[in-house]
């Protein structure tokens, strides 16, 4: 009757950081990009890396290319995409 449950990417293993400028499009990324089989969580946004919103987006950085084109197909702005291990 409902989707599929999905189980939470462990984060510590996920070196990439999206940064947005607000948390709608934060929201938006984490569905558009495990919709597209890639993992995701949303984590608070570290503030050594933008002041500008308090969510960000864990990923596997070694996808960043990917994610970045995924990003653009689905038209979803973010202020930028970091390596930042856990």
């Amino acid at each position: 009757m409902f989707g599929k449950r999905r189980r939470k990417p462990d984060v510590s293993k996920l070196e990439g950081v999206i940064t947005f400028f607000g948390s709608f499009h934060a929201l938006r990324a984490e569905k558009v990009l495990l919709r597209e089989g890639k993992e995701a969580a949303l984590i608070p946004g570290p503030r050594e890396v933008s002041p500008n919103c308090g969510v960000a987006l864990r990923f596997d950085y070694d996808q960043h290319g990917d994610v970045r084109n995924i990003l653009a197909d689905f038209n979803i702005q973010y202020e930028g995409i970091h390596l930042y291990p856990a």
